[in-house]
C-alpha cells in the first residue's frame, strides 16, 4: 500500500455538547450605552453525523453506475479490471455495477480468482511482515477508524494478503498506487459491502 497520510486535522465531524444559552445587551443606538434588557441567544449542537461522514472526503473521481455487461460471469461474481482500474459487480440480466478503483503499482499487478473469505467494518490495520520490511516506518498495528487506510469497510480474499477495502485518499481512485490491495472510496466500498457476501467470487484481471 502507498505511504500513509493521516488525515487533515478537523475534517472529521464532531459532535458538541449542547452549549448553555448566552446573555447579551442590546446596545442603545444613540448613547452606545447597554440597556437593561437582556438578550438571549441560543447557541444549537449540530446534528449527529453518519459514521462514514466522519471520514475525509469520498466522492471518487470515477462515479458509480449501472452499465451493460456481456462477460462470461454469474450474477453476484466481482471482476476487477486492472488495466481499466474498475471493478464490476455482475447484477445478471446484462447489466453489472462498476466501480473505480486504485490498484497495485508497477510491480505489485497480479490476477487470479479468489473469495471473500472475511468481512469487517472499520477494520484493524496491522501491515504484514513483506510490507514491514520495505516500510519500517509503519505501525505494527492501526486500531480501525477515519485515520486507517484501510477505511470504512474491507472484505480479505482467500488466504491471501491482498483485501478489497476502503480509502480516505479518494484522489487515488483510477490510478495505479497499491501493494496490490483493491481500494475504493468509502462510499463505493460501503455499498459494495453491503452486496458481496463471504464466499463470494473475486475475478482479478490483469
Amino acid at each position: 500500500m502507498r505511504r500513509f497520510v493521516p488525515a487533515l486535522a478537523g475534517l472529521a465531524c464532531a459532535v458538541t455538547a449542547w452549549a448553555a444559552p448566552a446573555a447579551a445587551y442590546e446596545i442603545d443606538p444613540l448613547t452606545r450605552e447597554p440597556l437593561m434588557t437582556p438578550l438571549t441567544v441560543t447557541v444549537r449542537a449540530p446534528a449527529a453525523a453518519d459514521p462514514l461522514d466522519a471520514t475525509v472526503p469520498k466522492l471518487s473521481p470515477v462515479p458509480r453506475e449501472t452499465v451493460a455487461y456481456t462477460g462470461p460471469y454469474g450474477p453476484g461474481t466481482i471482476v476487477v479490471s486492472t488495466s481499466e482500474r474498475r471493478l464490476y459487480y455482475v447484477l445478471g440480466g446484462g447489466q453489472a455495477l462498476r466501480y473505480g478503483v486504485g490498484v497495485g503499482r508497477p510491480g505489485f499487478t497480479w490476477g487470479g480468482v479468489q473469495t471473500i473469505s472475511m468481512k469487517r467494518e472499520w477494520p484493524d490495520w496491522r501491515p504484514p511482515a513483506q510490507m514491514i520490511r520495505r516500510r519500517p516506518d509503519l505501525p505494527r498495528y492501526m486500531k480501525g477508524g477515519p485515520e486507517n487506510p484501510l477505511g470504512a469497510r474491507a472484505m480479505y480474499l482467500g488466504g491471501s494478503l491482498y483485501r478489497i477495502h476502503g480509502s480516505n485518499e479518494p484522489e487515488t481512485i483510477g490510478t495505479a498506487v497499491s501493494s496490490g490491495c483493491i481500494r475504493m472510496t468509502n462510499d463505493d466500498v460501503a455499498d459494495l459491502y453491503t452486496r458481496a457476501r463471504v464466499g463470494t467470487r473475486v475475478v482479478v484481471q490483469r
